[in-house]
């Protein structure tokens, strides 16, 4: 059986968060510092807003944070943040003018919506992270950092492998917060080359 209200989700009711899956964020940039004070930070698939709430406070009044989902964030936030409804899949990759100078950071939560047939939801997660790395290729500064959450499956790896030409790193993670019954991982592509190119 799931244990569905772990120590996780508990944390986060009491801290008055919007999800669990915060702390997940938070792991990932303590591990690998992903955001700073004044970065730019695009979320796809934000709603309902917990990445998006810690990004906030991460980047502080000099920073910028854009967000994409088809559902609306209800949660107001202090700071400069622009949102969009739409969908990830449709974006070309010029949604946001207001970071014409690109984006210091990437990130993706997205999940797909779950058949319960396992290679059939591992392809469609596969699919979301190529629109993530798609857009992030685009509109990422040099040496910027993307985070996309992927089920892992048979093509995680050469996922990964597919990436090293265009980041200086590429690491494989799962956080403490990611449920262990959970197939979800975290491809961390750090230091963006916009002249590199897949492998």
């Amino acid at each position: 059986m799931k244990k569905l209200h772990d120590r996780f989700f508990k944390q986060a009711k009491r801290e008055g968060k919007l999800a669990r899956s915060v702390y997940k964020l938070e792991e990932l940039d303590r591990r690998e510092r992903l955001l700073r004070k004044g970065d730019n930070v695009l979320d796809l698939g934000a709603s309902p807003g917990s990445w998006l709430e810690c990004i906030v406070e991460k980047i502080g009044p000099g920073g910028m944070a854009c967000a994409v989902d088809l559902k609306l964030i209800h949660k107001k936030f202090k700071g400069k943040a622009h949102f969009k409804k739409m969908n990830v899949l449709e974006m070309r990759g010029d949604e946001f003018p207001e970071a014409a100078g690109g984006f210091d950071v990437v990130l993706s939560d997205m999940a797909p919506n779950t058949s319960g047939i396992k290679l059939v939801d591992q392809v469609r997660s596969l699919k979301l992270c190529e629109k993530v790395a798609e857009l992030a290729g685009k509109m990422l500064k040099p040496g910027g950092n993307m985070v996309c959450k992927m089920l892992y499956g048979p093509e995680t790896e050469q996922f990964r492998t597919r990436l090293a030409g265009r980041y200086a790193v590429v690491k494989i993670r799962k956080p403490c917060a990611s449920r262990v019954e959970s197939a979800e991982t975290y491809i961390v592509a750090l230091g963006f080359k916009p002249n590199g190119a897949e492998r």
